[in-house]
């Protein structure tokens, strides 16, 4: 499962006279991943599309056009059935006739509507005026303008005009109509030439023969008519819609076959008789699509077998020596021509072509494969990661949260997804499924937290859990340091496995020279630093919490009190050593000889985040139900749920220590009361929303820290991705069927 399926080029040879029948053959097998052409061998060029592509793909893009006009989703089809050519050409001529008519008719009525709309918007504020529109022009001594503006200011500016006599304004909401008289002497258009400091927007006077009020309102009749029509077009076309969108589906999913068969030769190396087809298949198929051609065309074709991929970067995929046939297989079809030789034992390649990458991670580990993808497929050359994201970006993710209520969500809305939708979004569910299921194991060890709140406190008698909580309280802050110390081991085991693919990657690629200056330097540096601040030497500046923590995570189950002193003396020669390997084998890295130490460290954002979320949901409990530690102040959080034990808590401040009263504790049973309602309701949606916030937080605090410590400290030492998709020729049909 850390490496992709082994794939093979092979090459497809044979006659032009039975070009039709091979694309059939092997676009049904569905297993070849076509390589183009570069046209770089002499006396073959780049096929041509077979005859009717281009019929085919007008008639493609008509179903496509239909469907966009009538808005076909994916889901309108009752079953898959066969469609045949002439069916299909039939029906498309009589759907495409009704619906480009239906269409026009609609978008006819929209600009119809439009102008309407446009006329009335135009039209309104003269309507609004209440002025008839003959009386606002056609004056020998007046001046009018018509505009939105307010009124005062227009008023202000008229009345200390040079150039105008005398004014009038009239306002409506909005606007306002002026008639002023020019002075004697004064330029035409002095009433404009007054308005250029006020704030006005000039309307111009419309032509109509009623009044504004009444233009209007039959605009609005108009309008209203022609949105009646619409709707009859719309009812018509989602009729049609209903009756006409299994076929579209049908039709585009044949057509769409149809084309790609078509335009497969443009793919080919060919000559006036001959074609070659080469490409990608996985190597346990190729005898399966060797036989599918050979049931075809007989010997008319030949599929070869030109090499298998080897695991290697350096572009010698050839592993597997084979016998050379093609160019004898194109003489054979009928071709005079020769075809060059190449590198590889006489076959002529297409190009220096990387092989696709299938990757291989069946059952639970497969929907992680999309965490893989968001930074980069693998290449064929390198490790696929995918099996140790699964089995360490739940446990990460779970950790942070740890609680048993976030946890059943998560796995609540994993499920939602699988089930109903495909593709990334299911892969997704199944992710989320995983990390919700680790969030509610993580929450039962940290004593059955539950949305912040520890069930294990109901639990009758003398019963206890052994681990007291996350840290955040006064009576278990000796587990948050543990924590710390489970956080950065985690990541030193992370990091080794890193480390571990990148030495063996390097072996399998060059030598153990290269993998001990590339990967074994920084094997030697890691463990030898962390060895080194484990054990007793210089334990002056190390922190007791390093090793009391062994002790404390396992129960008391482990003693550890430091490797030796000799321990620590061999990890320091093993840090010089790798320090002296990475300086000869790659001395522009020793710049980061400190980095296996800081990555590490990096990890204790894992434990942050536990004590962020963790902290979070605490304080939202502590605001609706208000909280108070036992013990005098010395031990865990205990959260208040009634006024009545509120009273007792405050009546004995030697036993307990009130943190916050909490909002629903102002409700008392026994005397029901407005405030008290009020501060129940209140607390609830406290609780309700503050948990919301949390759950959302936890995809996007530990989901993204998770993912990062993923992609940056764990794949930086190993992965790089950028392969190849693997599109094998061929269609996985939904809505068609084929033909008896």
């Amino acid at each position: 499962m850390l490496r992709p399926e082994r794939m093979s080029k092979v090459s497809v040879t044979g006659s032009k006279r039975v070009i039709d029948d091979v694309i059939e053959a092997t676009y049904e097998h569905h297993s070849l991943h076509v390589t183009d052409y570069d046209e770089r061998y002499e006396g073959f060029s780049p096929g041509e599309s077979l005859d009717g592509a281009e019929t085919v793909n007008e008639k493609l893009v008509t179903v496509r056009s239909l469907e966009s006009i009538l808005d076909v989703e994916g889901d309108e089809v009752d079953g898959a059935r066969a469609l045949d050519d002439e069916a299909l050409e039939a029906e498309l001529d009589d759907v495409r006739e009704r619906v480009n008519d239906l269409n026009d008719r609609r978008d006819d009525l929209k600009a119809e509507i439009r102008d309407r709309e446009e006329e009335i918007d135009r039209m309104e504020p003269f309507a609004d005026l209440g002025i008839e529109l003959d009386l606002l022009g056609g004056y020998d001594s007046l001046e009018v303008v018509v505009g939105e503006a307010k009124p005062e200011a227009v008023e202000a500016t008229l009345a200390d005009a040079d150039g105008i006599d005398a004014f009038e304004v009239f306002a409506g909401s909005d606007v306002v109509a002026i008639f002023a008289r020019p002075a004697d002497g004064a330029d035409e258009g002095v009433l404009q030439d007054s308005l250029v400091g006020v704030d006005i927007a000039l309307l111009e006077v419309p032509s109509a023969d009623a009044s504004p009020s009444e233009y209007v309102a039959e605009l609005e009749r108009e309008r209203e008519e022609l949105q009646n029509d619409l709707d009859e077009v719309e009812a018509e076309l989602a009729a049609v819609k209903e009756e006409a969108a299994g076929f579209l589906l049908r039709a585009e999913e044949q057509l769409t076959i149809e084309a790609e068969k078509k335009q497969a030769p443009l793919s080919f190396a060919t000559t006036e008789n001959a074609f070659i087809a080469e490409g990608w298949v996985p190597t346990e198929t190729f005898p399966d699509l060797q036989a599918a051609v050979a049931d075809a065309v007989g010997d008319h074709a030949e599929v070869e077998e030109l090499e298998r991929a080897s695991f290697t970067p350096d572009g010698d995929h050839h592993t597997e020596a084979v016998a050379d046939g093609g160019a004898e297989a194109a003489t054979a079809a009928g071709d005079d021509t020769e075809r060059e030789a190449a590198t590889d034992g006489g076959h002529a390649a297409h190009g220096s072509d990387d092989p696709p990458v299938v990757q291989d991670n069946g059952g639970a580990a497969g929907p992680f494969e999309v965490l893989v993808r968001g930074f980069g497929r693998p290449k064929y050359s390198e490790f696929d990661p995918t099996l140790l994201v699964f089995l360490t970006f739940p446990l990460m993710f779970g950790f942070m949260i740890g609680d048993v209520g976030y946890g059943v969500l998560y796995a609540a809305i994993g499920a939602f997804l699988y089930r109903n939708y495909e593709g990334t979004f299911r892969e997704l569910g199944a992710v989320a499924l995983w990390a919700g299921g680790f969030t509610i194991l993580f929450g039962i060890y940290f004593g059955i937290d539950v949305f912040g709140y520890h069930a294990y406190q109901l639990l009758p008698g003398d019963v206890h859990w052994p681990v007291s909580g996350k840290g955040l309280s006064p009576a278990d802050i000796d587990w948050a340091l543990s924590f710390l110390v489970a956080s950065v081991l985690f990541g030193l085991v992370h990091l080794n496995a890193g480390h571990i693919l990148s030495f063996v990657s390097n072996y399998q690629q060059h030598d153990l020279k290269h993998a001990m200056y590339e990967g074994g330097s920084w094997l030697l540096i890691l463990n030898g630093a962390w060895v080194w601040i484990f054990s007793q030497h210089l334990p002056g500046p190390k922190p007791d919490f390093l090793f009391e923590s062994f002790s404390i995570l396992t129960f008391g189950a482990v003693s550890f009190a430091g490797f030796p002193i000799a321990v620590g003396y061999a990890a320091i020669a093993a840090v010089v050593l790798g320090v002296v390997l990475l300086a000869i084998g790659e001395p522009p890295e020793l710049a980061e000889v400190l980095a296996p130490i800081v990555n590490v460290i990096s990890y204790a954002r894992i434990m942050a985040v536990l004590l962020a979320k963790g902290g979070m949901a605490l304080a939202v409990n502590l605001l609706a139900f208000g909280a108070y530690i036992g013990e005098g102040g010395e031990g865990s959080f205990h959260f208040i749920f009634s006024a009545e034990y509120l009273e007792y808590i405050r009546s004995h401040p030697e036993e307990y220590e009130l943190v916050f009263a909490g909002i629903t504790t102002a409700f008392d049973p026994a005397s029901i009361g407005a405030v008290g309602v009020l501060a129940l309701v209140g607390g609830i949606v406290v609780a309700v929303v503050g948990h919301i916030v949390v759950l959302a937080l936890g995809v996007t605090s530990a989901g993204i820290q998770a993912v990062r410590l993923e992609y940056v400290e764990f794949f930086g030492n190993f992965y790089e991705g950028g392969g190849n998709a693997y599109l094998p020729f061929g269609y996985d049909r939904q809505y068609t069927a084929d033909e008896e």
